[in-house]
């Protein structure tokens, strides 16, 4: 029988409950087997035609539907821990037999009570033959659809695991990818804060407090895997203040979120990665430094769009900072979060610019990150 994707059941589940959460699946179903019982009722009325299209529609439509409620009812019974939720082994086949049997006996008596009370067994006695062929024709009609059923959600279960693995997979890529760029940062900075120290302990003092203040307001929000894009923004202008510290008057910046997209969710430590990528090889390899401008818009096509921009010595030919570390992260989790509709786009050249520009939409319910 089909298998829901997203529904999932203990095994202290009761038959009863199951049968609830897939009342959708079961009517989806009926619906088949009515318009299976409403064919095999023309084809029987076409070669018979001195018998009348309403008995055969009642025949055939009481014998489908007893069959299929007995299946389709049944196989939550008979293995409740089935995970495609239809009996596995000799339970299967079993369950179907047992269907098609009393369903054609239950189908046969109520074809005889609408027409008139008469009794099928007259029919079984004188035409055995024809009887045996009605019989078969319940059985391997009931068997066909049944095996159609269990192995449509059979294969519904398996890519549901296959989805579920690779998932799986790519967020424990992620979480990877999360620890390794996390502590980059915090080692470029404790790097230039040793050099400071010596040579100017004022500034010194000043980037160990930022960054004791950056560590203390970011640190748990950092294992988020989700944040509001004014939280990222926040955390933008906290790690931008402490570059400004390190690098002086060579570094200035400017942040724009427009309050309508304040609260958009956005995979955390989305930006920064960019932002480093920025001052690593637009900013820092420039003697006078530069500007970089950090801005929110909506596009033409409804998605949000995040521009990096910096004044810096641009990225052309530089392959590291167009295909490094830090923008693959950017890449695969935007990949993760919303498949095709997140991407990444890079202009950079020889003009003293650089802009980097990712677009995604809205609502993250196309992935999870």
């Amino acid at each position: 029988m089909q298998h829901a994707p997203r529904t999932s059941f203990t095994p202290s589940t009761s038959p009863v409950a199951r049968i609830r959460v897939c009342m959708g699946e079961l009517l989806h179903h009926g619906l088949k087997v009515a318009t299976l019982c409403m064919l095999v009722a023309l084809v029987l009325w076409w070669n018979r035609a001195d018998v009348g299209l309403d008995v055969q529609m009642v025949y055939s439509f009481a014998t489908g539907i007893a069959t299929w409620a007995i299946i389709d009812l049944g196989r939550f019974f008979v293995d409740r821990n089935s995970p495609f939720q239809f009996p596995r082994s000799w339970k299967g086949p079993a369950l179907i037999l047992a269907g098609c049997l009393f369903g054609h006996v239950l189908g046969t008596a109520v074809g005889d009570l609408y027409c008139g009370g008469q009794s099928s067994w007259g029919f079984v006695i004188n035409q055995p033959k024809r009887a045996l062929n009605f019989l078969l024709l319940s059985v391997v009609t009931g068997g066909a659809i049944s095996y159609f059923f269990y192995t449509h959600g059979k294969s519904h279960y398996l890519m549901g695991e296959l989805e579920a693995s690779q998932r799986q997979a790519t967020q424990a890529q992620l979480a990877l990818l999360q620890s390794q760029l996390e502590p980059h940062m915090l080692f470029n900075t404790l790097a230039n804060l040793r050099a400071l120290i010596g040579t100017d302990p004022e500034r010194a003092t000043a980037m160990l407090d930022r960054l004791n203040d950056y560590l203390r307001a970011t640190l748990g929000a950092s294992r988020a895997s989700v944040q509001p894009l004014s939280a990222e923004f926040a955390r933008l202008s906290d790690y931008l203040e402490l570059m400004a510290i390190r690098m002086g008057p060579r570094l200035s910046f400017a942040l724009d979120l427009p309050d309508a997209l304040a609260q958009v969710p956005i995979p955390s430590l989305l930006l920064q990665p960019i932002v480093e990528n920025s001052i690593k090889h637009g900013l820092e390899p420039k003697v006078a430094g530069g500007r970089i401008e950090v801005s929110a818009q909506q596009a033409a096509d409804g998605r949000v769009q995040i521009q990096v921009r910096d004044t810096g010595i641009g990225f052309s030919g530089n392959t590291e900072a167009t295909e490094g570390f830090g923008l693959a992260h950017v890449k695969e989790r935007l990949l993760s979060a919303y498949g095709s509709l997140g991407t990444i786009e890079i202009i950079a050249n020889n003009d003293h610019m650089a802009v980097t520009s990712i677009n995604f939409p809205q609502n993250m319910g196309v992935k999870h990150v």
